[in-house]
């Protein structure tokens, strides 16, 4: 893949394959956001190394060790790089996918050490600056992706509220029968 400015006087960086068909258009204004987003992302999730391993957290799973405001700052943090994407024009799936991963990351974290263990883990600022780069470098594959797991979402959801509604039957149909 190759980088080059489309005119000298032009801010717009494309990136063409092989066979020279466009793959992607950038501005500089989006890649200096790219870049902030990117070190934000680094700050938030992989910025402390945990000695004698090769494991590393970020500010986010320090905040987070303080029970529920911690978390909701976490959110918030993360969040903003949400909002940049969607000012980057981002769309819906993609900004869905990335709040997803805001989502179970500010869900999980709630719960007391272990929440924090598991959002050091899952990396959800970092998660979501690949998303957003895989969307301006290839934004037809990125989108596809994102709408496939959207609906394997949905189908999770809809599965998992069947088999809770299924057992909620059975359990009163069980308790009235003791009656």
């Amino acid at each position: 893949m190759e980088r080059r400015v489309l005119s000298p006087g032009s801010r717009r960086i494309i990136s063409v394959d092989s066979a020279g068909q466009v793959e992607s258009v950038e501005t500089e204004d989006a890649r200096a956001t790219r870049e902030r987003l990117r070190s934000l992302a680094w700050l938030l999730d992989s910025s402390i190394p945990i000695p004698g391993t090769r494991l590393t957290v970020g500010l986010d799973a320090l905040i987070g060790l303080f029970p529920v405001l911690g978390d909701l700052i976490g959110v918030l943090l993360s969040s903003y790089i949400l909002s940049e994407a969607a000012r980057l024009g981002a769309p819906k799936v993609v900004l869905w996918r990335m709040a997803f991963n805001v989502a179970v990351e500010g869900v999980v974290g709630i719960v007391p050490f272990a929440g924090d263990v598991f959002d050091a883990a899952w990396k959800a600022n970092q998660r979501n600056v690949r998303l957003l780069d895989a969307w301006i470098e290839r934004p037809e594959k990125e989108e596809r992706s994102s709408r496939l797991f959207g609906a394997l979402l949905i189908l999770g959801v809809a599965a998992f509220l069947v088999l809770k509604g299924t057992l909620g039957f059975l359990l009163a149909r069980w308790l009235f029968g003791l009656f």
